[in-house]
C-alpha cells in the first residue's frame, strides 16, 4: 500500500471540500450520519473545512441499529453541529405494505429501500434549509467494488473520502479525535439485523484494499490470492454501470 502524509492528506481533503462548496455557491453541507466510521470522518473534515455552523448531521434510522443512532448523536454533539433525526421506519413499512399486494419483492431489494429513503430525505433537508450539498461517505475501496446502493448512498454531490481505501479512513479517523468505539466498529450499512460489510462482501478490507491498491496502480497481483483477485476485478467490471452516468442514445447530425 502507499504511504501517505496524512496530516496533508487531511489538510488538501479540507481545501478541496471548501473550493467545491465555494464554487457551487451553496450555504453549507448535508451529511447522513450513520454511527459508523466513514461517515465520522467525512462529517469531522467537513467540519474542519467549513466551520460547524455549516454543517447538518443527519441521523436516519430506517429498521436499523439503535446503536449506531446513538454514536450519530455522540458524535454531533463532539463536533458541534446541528443533528436532525427523522424516523423513516414507517414510512419503509408502509411502503412494503403497499407493494407487497402489487409485485414478489426480495431481500436485496427490500435492503436498497432503505438508503433510498435515506437519500430521498438528505436532499429534502439539505433543499429546504436552502441551498445545502450532500456529501457522500464512501470511500475508494467501496466505490472500486460497487458496494453501495444506486441512488441510495451512491446518490450524492460530492465524496470527501473516494479517494481514501478503507485502511486509510481508519487512519484519518484517529488523527480526526474520531472516537474509539466507532473505529472499532465492525463496518456495516444496517442493511438488515447482523449485517457486516465484509460478511456481505466476502473479504476483509485489508485483503481489497491491497488488491484494489495494485489494480489501480498497474502493479503485480501474483503473490495474491488467485480466487480474490478474480472476485475483486469481477465485482469491479459489475460495478461500472454505478460509477458512471446513464447512458443515452446519441444521434449525430
Amino acid at each position: 500500500m502507499r504511504k501517505l502524509d496524512y496530516k496533508q492528506t487531511v489538510t488538501e481533503i479540507q481545501k478541496w471540500i471548501r473550493n467545491y462548496v465555494d464554487s457551487a455557491k451553496v450555504k453549507g453541507i448535508v451529511v447522513g450520519i450513520s454511527g459508523g466510521i466513514d461517515s465520522a470522518v467525512t462529517t469531522s473534515l467537513c467540519v474542519n473545512a467549513l466551520g460547524k455552523k455549516d454543517i447538518i448531521g443527519l441521523g436516519l434510522p430506517c429498521s436499523s441499529i439503535p446503536q449506531d443512532l446513538k454514536d450519530a448523536e455522540k458524535l454531533t454533539k463532539l463536533l458541534g453541529i446541528r443533528f436532525i433525526k427523522i424516523e423513516l421506519t414507517s414510512i419503509y413499512n408502509e411502503f412494503v405494505k403497499v407493494t407487497e399486494s402489487l409485485i414478489r419483492s426480495n431481500n436485496m431489494a427490500l435492503a436498497n429501500l432503505k438508503p433510498r429513503l435515506r437519500m430521498m430525505a438528505i436532499y429534502f433537508i439539505g433543499q429546504s434549509l436552502g441551498k445545502f450539498l450532500v456529501a457522500g461517505t464512501s470511500n475508494r475501496t467501496e466505490l472500486a467494488i460497487g458496494y453501495f446502493t444506486k441512488y441510495g448512498d451512491g446518490g450524492v454531490d460530492f465524496e470527501p473520502i473516494g479517494g481514501l481505501y478503507k485502511c486509510e479512513v481508519r487512519k484519518v479517523a484517529k488523527l480526526l479525535n474520531v472516537p474509539e468505539e466507532i473505529i472499532k466498529k465492525p463496518p456495516s450499512a444496517g442493511l438488515w439485523e447482523g449485517q457486516t460489510d465484509e460478511g456481505e462482501i466476502g473479504i476483509t478490507y485489508d485483503v481489497l484494499d491491497e488488491i484494489i491498491f495494485r489494480i489501480d496502480n498497474k502493479l503485480d497481483l501474483d503473490d495474491l490470492k488467485k480466487d480474490d483477485v478474480n472476485r475483486v476485478k469481477s465485482m469491479i467490471k459489475s460495478a461500472q454501470h454505478k460509477n458512471r452516468m446513464p447512458p443515452f442514445f446519441r444521434i449525430d447530425k
